[in-house]
């Protein structure tokens, strides 16, 4: 038996393909469309439209004013045609046009719809376009997916596209944030910021990604030589607007590390009493810790977990057996993470193992901390994560923690490991 075409089909193919029976003309960007005001009612710009004491209202041709330029022909067409069938595919290259379509003629569920493509089909060569139209749009769970794509894919992500795409104001937020997934160290941040802030201020460079970093180098080298060494490239004109995206780094756990340090010294971007400021308060922190018995944090704060937190990862690629330090100097808290078995545990190395530097021989040391786990798809879409949240870990000589047990069921490689860590308790502010 020959199948009945449905009652929507012959609805969409007989009054919008057809126009059938239409009573009035709607003409935009050189294009009309003969429709029906009964179904033109579901959207509530033609509804106050006809319903008020508008001009339109009697008229059975009305020109249509489209003030927005992200609105195209094609993205009337799916808009206008919505309002005549029950489901509608939306191609996710087209998503943007159709919401602005969708926007400007009040259409609820269309804007609904779009949101979820929007937030399904995040990738790095979508998510800006996303995060700006869901601003302009007001969108703002597509906006918080995004930046939790970014905040979590920015490391391992980094693109000539992604970071000429990606505003001074988006990178605020994501330098700001201690859920950025860091990989390896702060270090790793300040070199991504660089490559970044070449790529805003020379947007015609095309080269590959791997080059980014020697051409930003020779760039920034080229603009010392023009200050004479004099004014550091934030406090120039050309670099001002990038300060604030600087400012959020966490220099402190920089230059803890001997070449790190002298890299940030030779660029000379950072102003120089930001750097000196960091010295002194990590030398402060060395005499507490060495002749105040500072022995670490002793209580969660969250603020300064938020805002003062040494942020670290690391990507186990296949499953075995890992064991590492994260770089730089921890007033002597050599602290070794080990992943075997599904566990991750974490050791206050003290005479066990050789270490590089100076370590504590105070009986017990504590670290505030925060490990979060997460495994992601190609398109850095996360498929699981796990987190210990904020916690106090107090450790003696050479003792060992198990911090997390892992469901096997729940691991899935490349898995991604990222640390916030305070070894030292905050200053106190005399009153």
């Amino acid at each position: 038996r020959k199948k009945l075409k449905s009652t929507s089909k012959y609805i969409y193919q007989t009054l919008f393909l057809n126009g059938e029976n239409s009573d009035i003309k709607i003409c935009a960007l050189g294009e009309e469309w003969n429709l029906h005001k009964i179904y033109l009612c579901q959207s509530g710009y033609f509804s106050s439209m006809f319903s008020g004491s508008w001009k339109e209202s009697s008229m059975n041709v009305i020109e249509l004013e489209i003030p927005d330029q992200n609105i195209d022909i094609e993205a009337l067409q799916v808009a206008f045609g919505s309002l005549y069938r029950d489901d509608v595919l939306i191609n996710p290259s087209r998503v943007v046009a159709l919401l602005a379509a969708a926007c400007m003629l009040q259409l609820d569920g269309l804007i609904q719809q779009c949101g979820e493509t929007m937030k399904e089909t995040i990738t790095a060569q979508t998510v800006c376009g996303y995060y700006n139209s869901a601003g302009t749009y007001g969108l703002d769970s597509v906006k918080k997916k995004c930046l939790e794509w970014l905040l979590n894919n920015l490391m391992t992500h980094q693109s000539v596209g992604l970071f000429k795409e990606l505003s001074i104001n988006l990178m605020k937020q994501l330098i700001s944030s201690s859920n950025l997934f860091v990989l390896q160290v702060e270090m790793d941040v300040y070199t991504a910021l660089k490559k970044w802030m070449f790529l805003q201020l020379v947007p015609s460079w095309n080269g590959s990604f791997k080059q980014v970093l020697s051409e930003a180098d020779s760039w920034f080298a080229e603009r010392r030589r023009e200050f004479g060494g004099d004014v550091a490239f934030l406090e120039s004109a050309q670099g001002n607007a990038f300060l604030p995206v600087f400012a959020h780094l966490r220099l402190q756990y920089i230059v803890s590390d001997l070449a790190s340090a002298r890299i940030v010294e030779r660029d000379a971007l950072l102003p120089s009493e930001w750097l000196s400021s960091v010295y002194k308060q990590q030398w402060f922190a060395m005499l507490r810790a060495e002749q105040d018995n500072d022995i670490g944090p002793q209580e969660i704060n969250k603020e300064e977990l938020e805002g003062n937190s040494m942020r670290c990862g690391r990507k186990l690629a296949k499953d075995g057996d890992y064991c590492w330090r994260w770089t730089g100097f921890n007033f002597g808290l050599d602290l070794l993470v080990t992943y075997t078995n599904r566990y991750i545990i974490f050791k206050r190395n003290t005479l066990n193992q050789p270490c590089s530097g100076s370590v504590s021989l105070q009986p017990r040391r504590s670290i505030a901390f925060r490990l979060r786990l997460a495994s992601f798809d190609s398109s850095g879409k996360m498929i699981c994560s796990r987190t210990t949240g904020y916690q106090i870990l107090t450790l003696e000589k050479d003792q060992e923690q198990i911090v997390m047990n892992l469901d096997s069921r729940l691991l899935t490689f490349p898995l991604y490991i990222c640390c916030n860590f305070l070894y030292t308790s905050p200053e106190k502010r005399a009153d």
